[in-house]
């Protein structure tokens, strides 16, 4: 699967390793294959205190010294801040610095900026040699529920290129897990679930009542601490996965080319599909808001599987939960006298639902790279930010031919209401330096067409 929040699920390596929710006992159970790396490196993770028995992030993460000068917080008044942690205390979701690049979050309000604003899904992936050592011998989940481990794979690629925003590293299958149902991640295949649904009855099995405090508390601590660590040197967004895809998921056991397990229950359990999709979205509105309560100043959901549904399933099983979501975040922030943070819609090869979207709540529509910006913003309107839509394979070309698609890219978008992105996200064999020239071209194009318009 493409793990939208930066983190690049393991389609190789590592240990075979299964996690039950964390109200549950936090059960690791490790099983053949590991080999004596992996074994060390877990038992490493354990003995520095990556995770403790309940998932909780506590003394050394196990990911050498960048990772420890990251979650120190470098220099600076929030680097005395975050050094104050020694003894235990946990940072608090207050007292953040100042931010001091608002272009992100400006252009997702659709307010003027001097540049186009950047970043990348899955920027905190394999593609970084950094990110590899760092993941090194660790379980993928294993590192999702390390605080510190998130914080500096979050970081790590603010240190090499100039993006305007970060995407806190995580798994959009944290909230399946949340439910109580438990994957494995098999090397050469990636996230399985151990026990898929297979029949109405299975929905017993899921936890009705999920207390997202304790079950993912993880993401918060991880979101309050890259948060404080950044400096305020650009915005943090938090993201979860939308219900029909973590449905998809939970269903098929896995990715899966045509999702026809999980699209047959629609047509043959309709009730029993909507009592699931009504869990997940419940869930999912209480987990975004509390990684707004935990420092994050913009959401994303990703409905990766749109593109399995025609206009009519996805009218009937994805938009109404898209837009309920949106509701009643905004609406809980209010109740909370939480930041209105700017909401970002990104749902795969769902072209037939754009008009739809642009109606659903969101200050922003995600677009993959098989559409064109200019039909696009013909059906989404004037009124809401677009973001993307470069082919990612794009960034397999020579430097100066990334920029040649990019100033393409910009025209025919416009620099404003606008924020440059990916149709979708980095792949691991992609070199550093094409990423950084997308950057950089981002920048500097902007920057000139905003001068001579």
């Amino acid at each position: 699967m493409a793990a939208p929040g930066g983190a690049d699920v393991e389609q190789d390596g590592g240990a075979r390793a299964t996690y039950r929710g964390a109200s549950s006992g936090a059960r690791w159970q490790h099983t053949e294959g590991r080999g004596k790396m992996a074994a060390a490196g877990e038992a490493r993770l354990r003995r520095d205190g990556g995770v403790d028995g309940a998932g909780r992030g506590r003394g050394r993460d196990g990911g050498g010294m960048g990772a420890d000068r990251a979650a120190s917080g470098g220099n600076g008044e929030a680097g005395e801040r975050l050094r104050s942690m020694a003894g235990g205390d946990r940072l608090l979701p207050k007292g953040f610095p100042k931010l001091k690049n608002d272009t992100f979050l400006r252009a997702a309000r659709g307010e003027q900026t001097e540049h186009t604003p950047v970043w990348c899904m899955r920027q905190a992936g394999r593609y970084l040699p950094e990110f590899r050592e760092t993941r090194a011998s660790q379980d993928f989940f294993a590192t999702c529920r390390s605080p510190k481990l998130c914080c500096e794979l979050t970081l790590q690629p603010l240190r090499r290129f100039p993006l305007d925003a970060a995407i806190i590293f995580s798994d959009i299958l944290v909230v399946p897990q949340a439910l109580g149902m438990e994957i494995v991640m098999v090397p050469g295949k990636g996230p399985t679930f151990t026990e898929p649904l297979k029949e109405v009855e299975d929905l017993l099995k899921l936890r009705q009542k999920v207390d997202v405090t304790a079950e993912l508390g993880y993401v918060f601590q991880a979101i309050t601490l890259t948060r404080h660590s950044l400096e305020g040197k650009v915005p943090l967004i938090g993201f979860s996965g939308a219900p029909w895809t973590l449905m998809s998921y939970m269903i098929e056991g896995g990715g899966s080319t045509t999702m026809a397990k999980a699209k047959s229950w629609l047509y043959r359990h309709p009730e029993a599909s909507h009592r699931l999709l009504r869990l997940l979205a419940d869930v999912i509105i209480d987990y975004l808001v509390g990684q707004v309560a935990a420092g994050a100043q913009a959401l994303q959901l990703f409905e990766s599987h749109a593109g399995h549904l025609g206009p009519e399933l996805f009218q009937d099983f994805a938009l109404p939960y898209i837009r309920d979501i949106a509701q009643a975040v905004k609406s809980k922030l209010k109740e909370e006298a939480l930041p209105l943070v700017p909401m970002i819609i990104f749902a795969k090869d769902a072209h037939y639902a754009l008009r739809d979207l642009a109606h659903a709540g969101y200050e922003v529509v995600g677009l993959d790279w098989t559409i064109r910006p200019q039909e696009a913003r013909a059906q989404i309107g004037k009124d809401v930010t677009l973001q993307g839509n470069l082919d990612p394979c794009a960034l397999y070309a020579p430097k100066e031919k990334i920029g040649e698609l990019v100033k393409k890219m910009l025209e025919s978008f416009g620099t404003q209401r606008y924020i440059a992105n990916l149709g979708h996200g980095l792949y691991p064999d992609m070199n550093p330096e094409h990423v950084g020239a997308f950057v950089e071209a981002v920048h500097a194009h902007s920057r000139h067409i905003n001068k001579h318009s």
